[in-house]
């Protein structure tokens, strides 16, 4: 008996009991749904929830498997800085890749492990089919996190997020926030010291710290971000091809700039992430760019304020150093917690973009505000429809008004 006969029978089997949710899960996933639509069908397409998600597992991938090597090969420069004079013949070897899945594979296993079980116990309880949200957060987590975040703390906030982000709104389709950033907000507010710093981006740093304050005689490993260092008014080492590449400290998934751009031309050609929002975060981002580098032209801001290294950052230069790109990509085009009118989706990326950098420059203790930006327009973008909608009314009726007199 083939697996697919095997599972089909076990679906039989528990059909009608509180397991069928689960046999339904695993058996949809591997295989298409033998159920045929009985009555007339309304909209007749070849995707489904499942392909949607795994075309963007699929556009999240070669982030995955870049954050993989970079892992390892920062872990490696930092105990050998002569590895940065060469990186494109440093950076793809077996020893990154192998130092990389060693640290960063038990972050995805955890992430959907934990997720995945939470959404299986939801659907027993509720009766309902598992529904596939998960299937894209449980990817997206991993990749928004420092390399050595402890897998209980990753556990404890993705359990925060599925329950408290998402199945208490209804589920996947109803929550307001984004479940993946809410999984990171959790993360900063409750365990600060493991979100910021110059410790937490490069594997083996903060435990080569605790063995200094014990005594031992080592060396200290700095894993200082692009943002920290201009937030400190500190010289930037690395180069611009650098920051393009992805070859610098970081959270797993947000370094390669490039491959951020590859995944979003894949979500904009099958039409499952919005250019609107992606293009219009991007010009907030660059508006508020330019209003700062303004101020710091005017001599309104001398170099002595602790303001002053990211003000004067090249307005372009945002977009290629932190999170925004992946943010814009992946996080602030989530069709569930976005605006849904076009009017609106210019609207809420420009105020991310905006708000962004506002609080990169504003807040250099956590020198990153993509994050928070998009949560705060998650709450906004129901909102931001209904004026845009009001208005629409608003004309046409206006227009309706001057017809008929």
């Amino acid at each position: 008996m083939g697996l697919k006969q095997k599972l089909h029978t076990l679906k039989e089997k528990y059909k009608g009991t509180k397991m069928a949710p689960a046999f339904n899960a695993l058996h949809t996933f591997l295989y298409l749904p033998n159920e045929t639509t009985h009555g007339g069908t309304h909209i007749k397409v070849a995707d489904d929830l499942k392909r949607t998600m795994n075309i963007v597992i699929m556009a999240l991938v070669p982030c995955l498997i870049f954050g993989m090597f970079n892992a390892g090969y920062q872990h490696y420069a930092a105990l050998d800085s002569t590895l940065r004079n060469a990186p494109l013949e440093n950076f793809f070897t077996w020893d990154n890749f192998i130092m990389g899945c060693w640290t960063v594979l038990p972050l995805v296993i955890v992430s959907y492990g934990v997720g995945l079980l939470i959404e299986f116990i939801f659907a027993v309880i509720k009766g309902h089919e598992v529904e596939e949200g998960y299937l894209v957060t449980g990817m997206l987590v991993p990749l928004i996190v420092p390399v050595d975040i402890p897998l209980w703390m990753l556990a404890v906030a993705v359990a925060f997020g599925v329950v408290i982000g998402k199945e208490v709104f209804g589920g996947t389709g109803m929550n307001i926030l984004n479940p993946a950033l809410t999984i990171r907000a959790f993360l900063f507010f409750a365990y600060p010291t493991w979100m910021s710093g110059d410790k937490v981006w490069v594997h083996g740093a903060v435990e080569r710290q605790k063995e200094i304050l014990a005594g031992a005689n080592v060396d200290a490993i700095s894993g200082e971000t692009i943002l920290g260092s201009y937030a400190q008014n500190q010289e930037v080492v690395y180069s611009l091809w650098d920051m393009f590449w992805g070859f610098i400290p970081g959270s797993v998934g947000e370094t390669s700039k490039l491959l951020i751009i590859v995944g979003a031309f894949i979500l904009i050609f099958t039409k499952i992430g919005s250019w609107r929002i992606i293009f219009s975060t991007l010009v907030g981002a660059l508006v508020m760019g330019l209003i700062f580098n303004g101020v710091v032209s005017a001599g309104w801001i001398g170099e002595s304020s602790k303001f002053f290294g990211l003000m004067n950052v090249p307005f372009w230069q945002h977009l290629i150093i932190g999170s925004i790109l992946f943010g814009a990509v992946y996080m602030a085009t989530d069709p569930v917690t976005a605006s849904q009118t076009n009017k609106g989706k210019w609207i809420y990326g420009f105020l991310i973009g905006f708000i962004s950098i506002l609080i990169r420059v504003f807040n250099p203790a956590y020198p990153e505000g993509v994050f928070l930006a998009i949560l705060l327009m998650n709450v906004f973008a129901p909102t931001i429809d209904h004026y845009v909608i009001q208005g629409n009314i608003k004309r046409r009726a206006k227009r309706l008004k001057v017809k008929t007199a």
